[in-house]
């Protein structure tokens, strides 16, 4: 007879709940990991601050990508196409996505 996993139970203090908006991300990578930095970006301010950082497994950020491709497809279907666009150029900083 095969046991069934109990249900994933999970905890979130109100500081990481209340979450925090970030228009740019930073993304490099090494062999065994990839790290993820998010800012927000003011207008015309030349300077900005690492909000938050990820860092992850090669394996887990495919699965991460997976995962957010499935929910920008169903909020497409359900709200319409997201009109972004093409990344940004950004000269000289591969790696920043706004």
């Amino acid at each position: 007879m095969e046991q069934t996993p109990p249900p994933l139970q999970i905890e979130i203090d109100e500081a990481v709940g209340r979450g925090i908006y970030t228009n740019l991300a930073l993304i490099t990578h090494s062999e065994t990991e990839m790290v993820l930095d998010f800012l927000f970006l003011q207008p015309n301010a030349p300077k900005s601050k690492v909000l938050s950082r990820l860092i992850t497994s090669p394996v887990h950020a495919k699965r991460f990508l997976a995962a957010l491709q499935d929910n920008v497809a169903k909020y497409e279907a359900r709200f319409g196409t997201i009109q972004a666009g093409e990344p940004p150029e950004t000269p000289g900083r591969p790696g920043i996505y706004q």
